[in-house]
């Protein structure tokens, strides 16, 4: 079978975490390859995300390992048997690899927490406010492709209505409250449908004011998504170029950190319920209204 020369963030997860674990475990790539007969180059291509390993064989070294945990186990089992087909497939080559993981890796999710200072995040967006940011961005170029990332992005948002939806938890820098894509109406529209989507029952979201007091050194927005019944979790990171996956337990633990303290820092979440209306108490929704109704 020829070498992938372009593996997915799912096929080099479960390469890294094979890697991790024979590290752990102190064996060579000779060492553990000769526990499945398999040798060292193939072995290097399996921990690279290159190629596949059969679901037999990779239990097999999971145990020649040592690890004991079978949740784990088999959560690296359904890395390596699912196919990763979805709606997104019909996008690939003419969208980045990088947006094709991350519509897959949020279609797996069982939870999503996330931090944004400059906009409102992807899966909230609304149609409009979508179209205004990618007609001033770089990274489209003519109205064909700027019709592709809206409705790709537009499709994103599925996840948060299947009938077993993730966990939505977000903290929203008061910043991208005030930035303007498109006219006063298409904001307007935007902010209103950030209130309607914190209705759902599933779906947490807090707005750091610029008063917020203590806040975490963090200059990138991020999500945090879990999968696999939250044994799996990955952070992606938007850079101006790229975007970015991480995996190893040290930067999720880091991220884990940083967005408690957000979260921590940041205004009660919304919530429009009659008994949650306190006068004396500054919370998101207040926030959100002040800026409606005080500039839009």
């Amino acid at each position: 079978m020829a070498l992938r020369t372009n593996p997915t963030e799912r096929q080099r997860r479960l390469g890294a975490e094979l890697r991790r674990l024979r590290e752990q475990a102190g064996l060579t790539l000779h060492e553990a390859g000769a526990l499945i007969d398999m040798g060292r180059v193939h072995l290097t291509h399996v921990e690279g995300g290159r190629t596949a390993i059969p679901s037999d064989r990779l239990r097999r070294l999971c145990e020649g390992y040592g690890c004991t945990s079978v949740p784990f186990i088999e959560a690296l089992v359904s890395l390596a048997e699912d196919k990763g087909k979805g709606w997104w497939s019909g996008y690939k080559g003419t969208m980045p690899a990088a947006v094709l993981d991350l519509a897959e890796l949020e279609s797996r999710a069982v939870g999503l927490r996330s931090y944004e200072s400059l906009f409102i995040p992807g899966i909230f967006q609304s149609e409009d406010y979508t179209r205004a940011i990618f007609r001033v961005s770089d990274m489209v170029t003519n109205p064909s492709e700027i019709d592709r990332a809206v409705e790709f992005r537009m499709l994103r948002q599925a996840a948060l209505t299947t009938e077993d939806p993730p966990t939505v938890h977000t903290v929203i820098h008061e910043a991208a409250l005030h930035m303007r894509f498109g006219s006063s109406a298409v904001t307007r529209k935007q902010l209103l449908r950030l209130v309607e989507l914190a209705e759902l029952p599933h779906v947490t979201i807090q707005i750091l004011p610029f008063t917020a007091d203590g806040l975490p050194m963090v200059k990138t927005p991020f999500n945090l998504i879990a999968s696999h019944g939250g044994i799996l979790e990955t952070i992606q990171l938007d850079h101006a170029s790229q975007s970015m996956f991480l995996h190893d337990p040290d930067s999720v633990a880091q991220y884990r950190r940083h967005f408690d303290r957000l979260r921590g820092v940041a205004l009660p979440p919304v919530d429009t319920s009659p008994s949650a209306v306190r006068h004396d108490v500054r919370d998101s929704l207040g926030l959100i209204q002040h800026i409606l109704y005080g500039h839009y």
